[in-house]
C-alpha cells in the first residue's frame, strides 16, 4: 500500500494514475528507477534537490504532497478501468476539499478525461476549480511516457512559476 502524503495548505498534491507494482511493494510513491517524477521535481524548481523515494515525506517540507486516483497496483496504468477512474475521481474532490493545497496537478491527460467525463482537456491550468484548488494536467513522468525530460520539466515549471507569481 502506497499511502497519499497530504497536509492542509500545501502549495500543490501531485495525483498520479495509481501506484505501479515497484511501488507498492515498496510502500513509496513513484518508486519505479524508471520513472522520472523525483527529478522532475527538483529540476522544475519544487525541490532543492532530488529527493528519493524513500524520502517521499520530506515533499512536505517543500509544500508538496502527492495522492493517486486509484489505489490498486498494477503493471500498467492502462490497466485500470474506467469505473475506477471515476471513482477516485470523487474519492480526489473529496479529498481536496478537505486538504484544499493551492493547486492538484493530476498525471496524465487521459486519467483526467476519464475520471471527470471530460473530453478535448489540453495540458495546463484548467478552467475547472475544486473550492479554491485550481487543477492542472501535467504529463505522466513514468519511465513508459515517450514525452521527453526537458518537456516533462517545461511542464511542471510553468505551474511552479505560476505558483510563485500568485505569492505562493
Amino acid at each position: 500500500m502506497v499511502s497519499d502524503i497530504l497536509q492542509p495548505g500545501l502549495r500543490v498534491v501531485f495525483c498520479g494514475i495509481n501506484p505501479g507494482k515497484s511501488s507498492a511493494h515498496l510502500g513509496m510513491p513513484f518508486a519505479h528507477p524508471a520513472n522520472r517524477f523525483w527529478k522532475v521535481l527538483h529540476l522544475a524548481g519544487f525541490t532543492d534537490r532530488q529527493l528519493k523515494p524513500e524520502e517521499a515525506q520530506k515533499m512536505l517540507d517543500y509544500g508538496c504532497g502527492v495522492t493517486k486516483l486509484v489505489d490498486r497496483p498494477t503493471v500498467q496504468a492502462s490497466e485500470v478501468g474506467l469505473h475506477e477512474l471515476r471513482e477516485g475521481g470523487r474519492g480526489l474532490i473529496t479529498k481536496m476539499q478537505d486538504y484544499q493545497p493551492r493547486a492538484l496537478a493530476i498525471l496524465g491527460k487521459q486519467a483526467f478525461e476519464q475520471a471527470f467525463s471530460q473530453r478535448g482537456a489540453k495540458w495546463g491550468k484548467q478552467e475547472v476549480t475544486v473550492g479554491d484548488t485550481e487543477v492542472w494536467i501535467l504529463p505522466n513522468p513514468s519511465g513508459l511516457s515517450r514525452i521527453t525530460l526537458d518537456k516533462l520539466v517545461e511542464s511542471y515549471r510553468e505551474l511552479d512559476q505560476a505558483l510563485v507569481v500568485r505569492g505562493r
